[in-house]
């Protein structure tokens, strides 16, 4: 396994909009999605879509096991690829929760997001699937979602908020950041 650098706030990848995928065609899939998972857990994250590793395909991974706790056990199963990956339904009270991205390090803004999330994808092994989340599960489902449409979570936060990050961001897109982590920027 291949651990991917992950691209930066400011690359143009990351605005584009991801395609669907002929995933019986596609080479190499299992390779990239088990790169993609090496380089999330690298990270400490617990999703990553194609975007964040330069690509402009429909496909993210999500694995919540190292959040499981007494709270919330069932976390820890929940390792799953969305392939062609579509939001059919999105319902429920919005929350206002705190997140971070891979791709925007050093920065936790609280998001609005719908609590319950229909979605319609491909597993890894290329079975059509239809899966309805709520909470924290349909959170991270649409925060990695966001990224095949080439949305970032700083685009969905307060006007007040995207002021104050605005200086942390524009850095980010001159390159001027520190991770620990493998990434590439813009520059």
């Amino acid at each position: 396994m291949m651990i991917l650098p992950i691209y930066i706030y400011g690359h143009p990848v990351l605005r584009k909009v991801a395609l669907d995928i002929d995933a019986a065609n596609y080479p190499k899939l299992k390779e990239l999605i088990d790169n993609m998972f090496e380089t999330m857990y690298h990270a400490d994250g617990v999703g990553l879509a194609a975007p964040q590793v330069g690509l402009t395909d429909r496909i993210f991974v999500v694995d919540l096991a190292p959040l499981a706790n007494e709270e919330h056990p069932e976390f820890k199963n929940f390792k799953k690829v969305f392939i062609n990956a579509h939001i059919t339904e999105r319902s429920g009270e919005t929350e206002l929760v705190e997140e971070g991205c891979l791709s925007i390090p050093g920065i936790h803004e609280k998001v609005p997001r719908e609590g319950e999330v229909t979605i319609a994808y491909l597993d890894e092994d290329l079975q059509p699937k239809e899966e309805h989340y709520s909470g924290f599960m349909a959170r991270v489902i649409q925060h990695e979602y966001d990224h095949l449409d080439g949305i970032l979570f700083t685009d969905r936060i307060s006007p007040l908020r995207k002021r104050m990050v605005k200086s942390k961001l524009a850095a980010m897109e001159k390159g001027k950041v520190a991770c620990d982590y493998k990434i590439r920027t813009a520059r």
